[in-house]
């Protein structure tokens, strides 16, 4: 389809820069990766099963088949090694007279290597949001020892629940709202195991994607002492059962809750004991990054990276029959869409000044793992990594009149968005739901811990508004053949705009606000 046609259906011209070939769509080459991807042969993309090895060999052979070059060295590559860890889900378990069950009352996993974790008795403290932040004057850990205990916290940060601008970033999640950073602090104050206490506004998700998410096979990085520096167990626990824990320590959760949104809450040991035994299987094996890239001519050891992870969660059971999830939003459309925007630019008469590096990394929905591992061993020194795009489940709609910028005077790579969708006639749409952290949990993430700026480009639930309710991490995200797919082909346009600019001039996109993004970006002397 040409670029330059109108779509009907908003009234945006897919219009290329200036010197910039049109981005050609191609339908159905799209279709037919998506629906391959996340067929039931894959499985579900899992890590380290056959759907995984299935996905690596089509990557491998789509690059190949496009003339990408290897992008790590003479492999299309990178191993990651990993654990994969497999917990025994008959555990209960018991906080007091309190008994709850596994998958319908809380979720347990580990990241150590070891095959059992147990709570034997140990002390319930509940610390408020978990949340240690010098720069906003907040500990809920001051004047508390909770080494060796277990802590319960609430799920975002005080912000979200006072809706007020100037606690935290008002209704905007900070990382300290992320379950992933409650489980960091956790540990670096040497608790034994923590339990977010779930509720759906503030977790963004139902608790069916907890349950999906969790008491599944769970993978993990190694590191030279078996992770035992990681919490011991990472827990979530539905609503009621805080209730019904708090109520046996003769106090009120609900009322506990607003308390602890307050400036100088005090954490609350509960006098409870819990017992859990966590039993693991553990098998250390071999994950797989794949990439390839376009060589630049003048600048070819300066790299702008366009990725979208091709894991999803393989298979669960739902009513007592194994679902295969198949993740065809999330996110084998976004892996289809690097494709296609390599098979672009590889076309191009004209050779980009800069090398581009078509990336799919492996266990982004166990915590963004293969974007960890490339990100401490990347190809080339983080330097010349110029900036790092991310395709997160797209548009499979029709076109719209906007685009969602996820974050906002975060970088400069901001006022590349801005002017590539001016040129499509569109709109820049600030995150309806900043809520719900989207910044920090897909793989740009942990590429801006390294310090490179990046943009993520991502559609959940904001042109669907059935998918996280009944789709995401569920078995109903499947590969439908009538989709519109207008969103997309207009996106992709966009993308490959930012990417021809940023692969053919000399700009180091920067970091705006004071963050240990720019502290570190700046190590680097950029």
């Amino acid at each position: 389809m040409n670029t330059f046609r109108l779509l009907a259906v908003c009234g945006v011209f897919l219009l290329p820069s200036a010197n910039a070939a049109p981005f050609q769509f191609d339908e159905k080459n799209y279709r037919q990766d998506v629906e391959t991807l996340a067929s039931d042969e894959f499985e579900g993309r899992g890590p380290l099963s056959k759907g995984e090895t299935l996905t690596v060999e089509y990557l491998e052979k789509a690059y190949k088949a496009i003339g990408l070059k290897p992008g790590f060295g003479d492999s299309y590559r990178q191993a990651v090694p990993m654990a994969k860890i497999t917990a025994d889900q008959t555990m209960q378990l018991t906080i007091a007279d309190v008994v709850l069950n596994n998958g319908s009352d809380f979720t347990a996993r580990t990241e150590q290597i070891q095959p059992q974790v147990s709570l034997d008795n140990s002390d319930v403290v509940f610390v408020g949001y978990g949340i240690n932040a010098p720069e906003y004057q907040w500990n809920d850990y001051a004047n508390v020892d909770v080494k060796g205990k277990t802590v319960i916290v609430l799920v975002n940060d005080p912000g979200f629940a006072t809706q007020d601008p100037d606690v935290f970033k008002g209704n905007a999640m900070t990382y300290y709202g992320r379950w992933t950073y409650k489980y960091e602090e956790a540990a670096r104050q040497g608790a034994k195991a923590v339990f977010i206490v779930h509720e759906t506004a503030p977790a963004a998700y139902g608790w069916n994607v907890v349950e999906n998410s969790n008491t599944n096979t769970k993978y993990t990085l190694v590191d030279n002492h078996k992770n035992q520096s990681h919490i011991g167990v990472m827990g979530w626990v539905q609503h009621h059962g805080a209730q019904k824990i708090f109520s046996a320590a003769g106090l009120d959760y609900d009322t506990l809750k607003l308390t602890a949104a307050k400036p100088g809450f005090k954490a609350i040991p509960l006098k409870l004991k819990a017992n859990l035994t966590l039993k693991n299987q553990i098998e250390l094996a071999t994950s797989y990054n794949v990439a390839g890239i376009l060589p630049g001519s003048s600048q070819a050891d300066e790299w702008v990276v366009m990725h979208a992870h091709w894991d999803h969660l393989g298979k669960t059971v739902e009513n007592g029959k194994t679902v295969i999830l198949n993740g065809a939003v999330d996110n084998a459309s976004g892996v289809a869409g690097v494709l296609q925007l390599a098979r672009h630019f590889k076309a191009q008469n004209k050779v980009p000044k800069r090398s581009i590096l078509f990336a799919a990394f492996t266990a982004e929905e166990t915590g963004l793992i293969g974007a960890q591992y490339f990100a401490a061993n990347p190809p080339v020194p983080t330097k010349q990594l110029v900036s790092f795009l991310n395709i997160d489940g797209m548009n499979v709609g029709k076109g719209v009149n906007y685009i969602l910028r996820y974050g906002q005077g975060v970088s400069e790579l901001e006022t590349y968005l801005d002017d590539a969708a001016k040129a499509q006639g569109r709109t820049v749409k600030a995150d309806p739901r900043p809520q719900n952290g989207l910044m920090f949990r897909s793989d740009h993430f942990a590429l801006a811990q390294q310090g490179v700026p990046g943009l993520m480009f991502m559609s959940l639930g904001d042109t669907d508004p059935d998918y996280i309710a009944h789709k995401y991490h569920q078995g109903a995200d499947d590969y439908d053949a009538s989709w519109n797919l207008g969103g997309v082909e207009q996106d992709l346009a966009l993308i490959s705009d930012i990417i021809e600019k940023l692969a053919n001039n000399n700009d180091w996109p920067k970091w705006l606000e004071e963050s240990d993004f720019k502290k570190r970006r700046a190590m680097d002397g950029k």
